[in-house]
């Protein structure tokens, strides 16, 4: 049965391809960073979803905590993964950060705090990841995706460093897929903005103007960006690749 880790996976889009992986027969391992009553509750939801039989013993379903800032974490969640499940099979590297900025000065853009922790987070962490994973992956010609974002594809977003840090994580993926052929596929997914919590750093009149911009007048839902990372799963045919899911707003 093939096992799916699910990084930054116990809210928001993450918890979204938590339910869907479960929903299509894969076994599911949560990682969080801090809210552990948040994971569990999400762990109690799966089994329910899943189409694998029962499991009374926790061997279908895991969650695991992980600071994806920290590379010996990473190859610890790695590694507890595998003892545990025995195998690897998918990988959705769905961890980021950002510090909301804005875009009316360089100045306000300029915290080198910022710059190094969005670069390790958005850039750094998906290349350990990946690095610690390629054996288990290899393997099992598995796939590993991220989350990139459209602020990645057009100056756009929280900040300047959540964007360039984005753009510098797409050419990442590309440069992945290239290294980790032919046995693993690497791709990766650029939402528009997600009405998840985060969005409520946004305002109400930028949300609006954000839906007005796109060409189906509504935003992307996790769910949406989700069936997009299954689809890179089960894909043996795509590689490389960097999907757009905003409803149009880039055209």
């Amino acid at each position: 049965m093939s096992v799916a880790l699910i990084t930054a996976g116990s809210a928001g889009l993450g918890a979204a391809a938590s339910r869907l992986f479960a929903k299509n027969g894969f076994r599911v391992i949560v990682n969080y960073a801090n809210n552990e009553e948040r994971a569990n509750k999400l762990l109690a939801e799966l089994p329910a979803l899943s189409t694998l039989p029962q499991d009374s013993t926790g061997e279908n379903f895991a969650v695991i905590k992980a600071d994806l800032g920290s590379r010996d974490d990473i190859n610890r969640l790695v590694k507890e993964t595998v003892e545990r499940f025995g195998r690897l099979d998918v990988i959705f590297s769905n961890g980021g950060w950002t510090r909301f900025r804005g875009w009316a000065s360089i100045d306000d853009n300029a915290h080198e705090e910022d710059w190094d922790r969005t670069f390790n987070l958005n850039v750094k962490s998906h290349m350990w990841l990946m690095q610690a994973a390629k054996k288990h992956l290899d393997e099992t010609e598995g796939a590993f995706i991220t989350t990139a974002s459209i602020a990645g594809v057009i100056p756009s977003g929280s900040s300047l460093a959540y964007s360039v840090t984005k753009a510098a994580q797409i050419h990442l993926v590309k440069a992945l897929a290239v290294m980790a052929a032919p046995k693993i596929r690497v791709n990766s997914v650029s939402p528009g903005l997600l009405l998840t919590d985060w969005a409520e750093n946004f305002s109400d009149e930028v949300k609006k103007n954000h839906i007005e911009k796109t060409k189906l007048k509504r935003t992307a839902t996790v769910e949406d960006v989700a069936e997009q990372v299954l689809l890179f799963a089960k894909s043996r045919s795509i590689t490389g690749v960097n999907v757009v899911v905003d409803a149009g707003y880039t055209l």
